[in-house]
Order: structure tokens, then C-alpha cells, then sequence
């Protein structure tokens, strides 16, 4: 928690350096007595625009929001954000602070190595994320993977968790510069102190990346990296409720190879290496958001997510789904659709023309990425609508109609395909059946209930 209120002090002292004077002022840009300004609003200006947004509010009140890598900002931060104003570990956020957590991975790895370096990270099929690594055979799918060269870690496909002995055996092999502790789709808690362990026999960094727990780790309520780790770095957007950006913290008294130190390596990465003018007025709203991680109410949002996390993971199984490593430590639930003979392309889309957002993920055992078998959920965006642990059991249920709204929907798909001479288990025709047939009586009877449903947690 006291790193987190060493940034948010960082962060206020950067927005207050934007001016000098007595021109700390928000400005009422009205007021200007110019004709190069305009002062119109947004609908008169961009009648579009407007209209575009207006349709996005409304499908974002009528949505079921699933993606667990979304969440919902407070008045405060929002307030912020459209302002004027666009130890032991530090951090500065003026000049630590990304545009996103992808950008922070790239500027760390950019700090601390040469180009064809080694980084090891979580494979992607098995949880990890695109900037931690990630090619197909030769294609290098990420452009970490053009720039260093990259091998990964897997999880223990008995237990679906990470393979500690499989991923220390790896190193001592591969001899990274740098072990990517980080996920996107991984549902358990990460042993910093084993894969430190790992880093220190083999003379490597420890970047954990904490994207999507880091309200978790700023609460208390999972095991925090800062013991162990080299580097740190976040995006601010997801369990932090703060705007879109990242963060880096990192552990003083490091020295990269070379001269100088850990901080000035980043320093220089982030400015002038890879971006210039600072979003100010995103540090000011990330600056509200890092106080309201300080509050009692921040961190009995967070024990909530967790709440709802494990009453939508019990009750799936409830209903026969296969999660993959059987549960859920954190804010996500992935789950594993191929005894349900679907994959999470197809469940996807009937979600979301039903009004539910989620996404496909790819599983262990997968060979398409445009086709893979599970979908990731989670609960951080609507538990902060005031969802609870019963409603999000009433979720479940929700998806389990979709499932089989789904199946249904793909043998009327196969069925036509047929008649039509074409493949059946096309993805393209099943995508393009359901848009011709959006208005089929179980989808509209389905959607209109959801919709219903979600509105009563809308203010």
C-alpha cells in the first residue's frame, strides 16, 4: 500500500508542475475572446459524434459487462481526466508513466537489455500476455518477439497451474535477461518468491507484470511482488480504476548492465526513447484514483470482486462448465468449452448480440487462435455497477442459456450450410446465420430479459 501512495504523492506533484504561478487554475475555455477557438459543444460541432456516443452510453447501461480486463472509472477520476490539466523503491509518474501497461513492458525491457536479449514469459495459450513474448513457430506474432528473443513458460497441464520445476529447468537452460512474472487469462496467484528464487540462480530481472491485479495487490487481499521483484509494472485502467496508461516502479540500488542506474535507464526509455509530451491531464486523473486506492470503500470493492469472482466460478461448475485449474484466486474466470462441443468464437458473438461482453481465450491444447476453446469472464466491471455474489450467480445462469443458445443456433448454421453445399463447421457462415437471424425467437426473448436484468443496476 505505501507504494502506491508514493505514487499517487508523484503523480500530484507532476500535475501541479504542469504551470507556474498563479496560472494553476482550471480555465473555462467560454471565456476566451477568440475567434480560433471553438467554443460550440459536441453536438453542434459533430452531430455524428454525439449520436455515436449517446448509442454507446445507452449500450453500455443495457450491457452485461463480462471482460475482465475492463472496468468503470468514478466521477472523480473522470473529472479529472477531462480537465484542463490534460527509498527503497521509487517511482515517478511524470516520467514513469506510459500510455499503457503494454508500452510500460516494452520501455522496461528496452531500459534493461540490448535487441536479441532473452526474455521468458507465460505462453500465451497458457495465460500470458502478447508483450510478454509470443511467436508461432517462426512468425513472431509480437513485436517483443522481433526485437528480443523470447521462449516461454507453461503451466502443468494436470493442475493448470504454473510449472515452477518446468520453468526453473527452462531458464537454466535458455539463460534469460529477464522473467516475466505477469498474465492476461490466468486465474490463480503467482509464487514471486519461487520464480525469485529462479531469477537469482540464473542472473536474470524479475519484471512482474501486475496489470490485472493490482487493485487486487493494493488492498491486500493477494500476495504482493514488491518483496521480490526487480521491476513492476501495471496499466492503471483495470482493478485500479484509473484511466488508460501505465506504470513503473522500480527497486533502487539496481544497476542495469553499463553505467549509471536502474532509474535513469528507465527514465531514458520512457523520455526521449519511445514517447515526448506527457498526458497531464491522465496523471491528474490517475493521481485521483491512487487516493481513492488509499480508502476503506476501495478495498471493500476489491474483497467484492473476489466475492463475485468465486460465486460465478462455483456456480458454473454447479452447472457442469470445466474451469481451467478448476477455480479462481482473483477477479477472472476462464472457461473451458470443449466438452460442450462450441468454442469461445461462437459463444462470444451470441453474448454479445445478446448484450454481454466477454471475450475468447485461448486454451492450452489449442490450434487456432480465430477459433479457440475458452472464453475469459470476469467480474471487476459490474460488480463496481453494485452487482453482488447472488446476482452474479444469476450471470452464471445467464451464460449457461447463452451456451446453449449457442449450440442450438449452430446445427440450424450447420444444417444450412449443408443445403448451401458449403462447409458446416465454417466459422465464417456460422457468424454470418446468426446476423441474418439476430431476430430468431430465442435470441430476442433471451436479450430482452438481460437487458431488463442489467438496467436495474443502472443510476
Amino acid at each position: 500500500m505505501s507504494l502506491f501512495r508514493t505514487a499517487r504523492r508523484s503523480a500530484s506533484i507532476s500535475t501541479l508542475g504542469v504551470f507556474s504561478g498563479p496560472e494553476r487554475y482550471l480555465v473555462d475555455i467560454k471565456r476566451f475572446k477568440s475567434q480560433y477557438v471553438q467554443t460550440k459543444g459536441l453536438e453542434a460541432v459533430d452531430p455524428t459524434m454525439f449520436r455515436l456516443l449517446r448509442q454507446e452510453e445507452y449500450r453500455q447501461k443495457s450491457c452485461l459487462n463480462l471482460i475482465a480486463s475492463e472496468n468503470v472509472m468514478s466521477p472523480a477520476v473522470l473529472e479529472a481526466l477531462s480537465s484542463v490539466v490534460q527509498k527503497e523503491w521509487g517511482v515517478n509518474v511524470q516520467s514513469k508513466t506510459a500510455m499503457s501497461g503494454s508500452n510500460a513492458n516494452l520501455y522496461v525491457y528496452s531500459a534493461l537489455l540490448e535487441c536479441h536479449d532473452r526474455i521468458m514469459g507465460l505462453d500465451l495459450a497458457h495465460g500470458g500476455h502478447l508483450t510478454h513474448g509470443y511467436r508461432k513457430g517462426r512468425k513472431k506474432i509480437s513485436k517483443v518477439s522481433k526485437y528480443f528473443e523470447t521462449f516461454p513458460y507453461y503451466l502443468d497441464p494436470k493442475t493448470g497451474f504454473i510449472d515452477y520445476d518446468g520453468l526453473e529447468a527452462a531458464a537454466e537452460q535458455y539463460q534469460p535477461r529477464i522473467v516475466v512474472a505477469g498474465t492476461s487469462a490466468y486465474s490463480r496467484l503467482i509464487d514471486y518468491a519461487r520464480i525469485k528464487q529462479i531469477t537469482s540462480k540464473v542472473g536474470a530481472y524479475l519484471v512482474s507484470d501486475i496489470s490485472h491485479i493490482s487493485g487486487l495487490i493494493a488492498a491486500g487481499l493477494v500476495p504482493s511482488p514488491f518483496e521480490h521483484s526487480d521491476i513492476i509494472t501495471s496499466s492503471t485502467a483495470k482493478l485500479l480504476q484509473g484511466p488508460r496508461g501505465g506504470i513503473i516502479f522500480y527497486r533502487r540500488g539496481i544497476k542495469p548492465t553499463g553505467t549509471g542506474s536502474i532509474e535513469n535507464a528507465i527514465d531514458a526509455s520512457v523520455f526521449p526513447g519511445h514517447q515526448s509530451s506527457p498526458h497531464n491531464n491522465s496523471i491528474a486523473a490517475l493521481s485521483v484514483a491512487l487516493q481513492q486506492a488509499l480508502t476503506p470503500e476501495f478495498k471493500q470493492y476489491q474483497k467484492q470482486v473476489l466475492l463475485n469472482s468465486k460465486a460465478l466460478a462455483e456456480t458454473l461448475t454447479s452447472l457442469g462448465y470445466s474451469l481451467s485449474s478448476g477455480g479462481t484466486d482473483t477477479h477472472l474466470v476462464l472457461l473451458d468449452l470443449r466438452p460442450h462441443g462450441i468454442d469461445g468464437a461462437r459463444l462470444e458473438r451470441v453474448l454479445e448480440l445478446l448484450g454481454v461482453a466477454s471475450n475468447r481465450n485461448v486454451l492450452y491444447g489449442d490450434t487456432s487462435v480465430k477459433e479457440p476453446s475458452g472464453l475469459r469472464i470476469g467480474s471487476p466491471a459490474m460488480t463496481a455497477r453494485g452487482l453482488g455474489s447472488q446476482d452474479f450467480v444469476e450471470v452464471a445462469k445467464f451464460i449457461d442459456r447463452a451456451v446453449g443458445v449457442t449450440k442450438k443456433l449452430s446445427v440450424l448454421a450447420e444444417e444450412q450450410a449443408e443445403g448451401a453445399g458449403e462447409e458446416p463447421t465454417n466459422l465464417k457462415h456460422f457468424l454470418r446465420f446468426i446476423e441474418e437471424n439476430d431476430g430468431h425467437e430465442m435470441m430476442l426473448e433471451l436479450r430482452s430479459e438481460i437487458s431488463d436484468w442489467v438496467e436495474q443496476f443502472t443510476t
